[in-house]
This record gives C-alpha cells, sequence and structure tokens, in this order.
C-alpha cells in the first residue's frame, strides 16, 4: 500500500512544472520592427511573427545584463509569449524578450598587395 500511494504522490509532483508552460509559445529570429505596441520577428525558417507587447513585458539584455537598454531593429530575440484568445482570432502577447545587442563585427578588410 505505501508503494502504490508513493509511486501515485511521484507520478503527481513529477508532472506538475509540465502544466505550467502549456500555454506559452518560444518565437526565436530577428527583430524586422518595433515599437511601443509590437514586435515583429522574422524566424530562422523565414517566417514573420507579430507580437503584442505591454507594460508587463521584460526585456532581458544577454550582451550587458546590468543596463537597462531596449532591442532594436536586427537584434536576435527569443521571446517567451502567451498566446490570448481575442474575437478577431488569437493574438500572441510577449512576456519576456531575451535579445542580444551587440553589435556585429565588421567583415576585414582584404589585406593591400605589397610590391
Amino acid at each position: 500500500m505505501w508503494l502504490r500511494l508513493f509511486v501515485t504522490l511521484t507520478c503527481l509532483f513529477i508532472s506538475t512544472p509540465y502544466f505550467a508552460h502549456s500555454a506559452e509559445q518560444h518565437v526565436l529570429g530577428t527583430i524586422m520592427a518595433i515599437d511601443a505596441a509590437h514586435v515583429e520577428i522574422r524566424t530562422t525558417m523565414g517566417q514573420l511573427v507579430n507580437l503584442r507587447v505591454d507594460k508587463k513585458t521584460r526585456y532581458k539584455d544577454a550582451s550587458n545584463p546590468k543596463k537597462a537598454t531596449m532591442p532594436e531593429v536586427g537584434n536576435r530575440v527569443v521571446i517567451m509569449a502567451e498566446k490570448i484568445e481575442k474575437k478577431g482570432g488569437d493574438v500572441l502577447l510577449a512576456t519576456d524578450i531575451h535579445f542580444s545587442s551587440a553589435k556585429r563585427a565588421q567583415a576585414p578588410k582584404p589585406p593591400i598587395p605589397t610590391q
């Protein structure tokens, strides 16, 4: 009897964390457009995804975590979003935006031939 109780409780507690993330979606890509109300992302598969942004959206800069910065067009992002059902259709609301604002290094110039 104790074994059955132990197995049942173990299964219950192991499966609980998976239910917490059921409505959350992840979007990975590059910022194509951004303003105060929305973010447009081009995913790695080439698809454009529009996400809403509100006051509760948290921004996290991977290259400078201590400084409060906003993402810019061209930054690579990973966005955690919730699907919200509305009358006009489903809308994705960004909850966390993780981005890297590191500037790309310029391509090295070819060496000048010497004579």
